[in-house]
């Protein structure tokens, strides 16, 4: 019998994958940069959807502090605590990685809808195949 929860992680990447190509499908076929530009953003967060994910043990949904210990009493924990500690915390390492990620990928996005902005103010146009005719010198017609 299938476990419930292999069922709902196998559910949750099904959905990101199908994110994932519905993005690349939309971005290789829409001619206007600003969905491009919305289907980049999607396509960044379904990333780091998947790196966060990767963090995570299989089951465990919990953050990573010690479970029972107050933050006022610190007591020494002892070699058990600790195996049971790592044995359910999530990874901290892709969570650092996503949050620079983030950090990043918000950049390069305002970067991006500035020059997109530049585009249409020059050119009149955000759809790619008359921007490359315009560029060209060629006539739209």
């Amino acid at each position: 019998m299938i476990d419930v929860s292999t069922l709902i992680w196998s559910y949750i990447y099904a959905v990101t994958i199908t994110i994932i190509v519905i993005t690349v499908y939309g971005m290789a076929t829409r001619p206007n940069i600003v969905k491009k530009l919305i289907l980049l953003s999607i396509l960044s967060d379904t990333g780091n959807l998947i790196a966060v994910m990767i963090g995570v043990h299989a089951g465990m949904i919990k953050p990573p502090v010690f479970p029972g210990i107050s933050f006022t009493d610190h007591p020494v924990a002892g070699y058990n605590e600790l195996l049971n500690f790592a044995g359910e915390a999530v990874d901290p390492i892709p969570q650092v990685l996503v949050v620079t990620a983030i950090v990043i990928g918000l950049a390069v996005l305002v970067f991006l809808g500035y020059v997109t902005l530049l585009l249409y103010q020059k050119y009149g146009t955000l759809d790619v195949r008359l921007l490359e005719k315009k560029i060209r010198g060629e006539k739209s017609g």
